[in-house]
């Protein structure tokens, strides 16, 4: 189970694992070992979720998600493989902590007496600067 808090819990059985060489120093293992994890979930289809959670997930991750609707993350930080498969876990849990907490909503305010002074004056020196550059057309 990846437990990400008390109330949210999914089953390792909706992960998908595979295994690819990883880039960056090993020395001469690096070209036999397959190290790098790469994590493949389903966000739409996990019951683990809950409605609202999976919906902000969604969202916010639109474009880690690819055509087959699996949400994709890999790590190669370490030359281990079970390590790099618990760093994934870890990532996503980070990521799915994000989403579940709810957004505050913003409250609206409105602007101080100063801010609102200092923006008119600011309007009317600018109308002044392009007042000033005008060609005077009298009555000829």
């Amino acid at each position: 189970m990846l437990k990400v808090n008390r109330k949210i819990s999914i089953r390792l059985a909706e992960f998908k694992f595979s295994f690819a060489r990883s880039p960056g120093p090993g020395g001469q293992n690096v070209n036999k070992v397959n190290s790098k994890a790469v994590l493949k979930w389903s966000p739409a289809k996990c019951k683990s979720l809950p409605e609202a959670v999976r919906i902000r997930f969604i969202k916010k991750y639109a474009n880690r998600i690819n055509q087959e609707e699996d949400f994709v993350i890999s790590s190669h930080r370490f030359r281990d493989q079970g390590r790099n498969v618990a760093d994934c876990l870890n990532k996503l849990r980070d990521l799915i902590i994000q989403v579940a907490e709810l957004p505050k909503p913003r409250k609206q305010t409105r602007p101080t007496a100063g801010s609102v002074r200092r923006r008119l004056t600011g309007k009317k020196r600018l109308s002044d600067i392009k007042k000033s550059r005008r060609t005077f057309q009298g009555d000829d």
